[in-house]
């Protein structure tokens, strides 16, 4: 088995997988995946999902804990690489104060952050994110 696919399958990432689901609800109110699936099920399909899911710890320089297959190939890493990197490296240089002053005013009051972003391709043809 490829080991990319097997991500999903491991006890933390199933169990992390119903903790984020859990806190989009009580945040959003939505699902963050319509249907209905077991534990493993959830797991699965957030981790093939078409977008971009992550997470990170509340570590004083957080570390990111938790990427779907969407994030892994957006960032162009491992599962190993991207849970030993601090989340603050997930924005361009440019763009790292803006990403800090929007954590600051959630720190303390949610568990769960929704940025929108957009995508813009650069010269090279990788694509940059903004937060909108």
């Amino acid at each position: 088995m490829n080991q990319i696919n097997s991500i999903w399958q491991t006890d933390f990432v199933i169990a992390h997988t119903q903790m984020l689901a859990g806190s989009f609800r009580k945040w959003t109110g939505r699902d963050l995946l319509p249907g209905v699936f077991n534990p493993a099920g959830l797991s699965r399909h957030v981790f093939e999902a078409p977008f971009v899911v992550v997470s990170h710890g509340t570590e004083s320089d957080p570390v990111l804990d938790y990427g779907n297959q969407s994030a892994l190939a957006l960032w162009e890493m491992s599962w190993e690489e991207f849970t030993r990197t601090p989340s603050r490296l997930t924005a361009e240089a440019p763009n790292r104060d803006e990403r800090a002053r929007l954590l600051k005013i959630v720190r303390n009051t949610v568990s769960l952050m929704i940025i929108p972003v957009c995508a813009f391709p650069k010269p090279d043809g990788a694509l940059r994110f903004q937060t909108r």
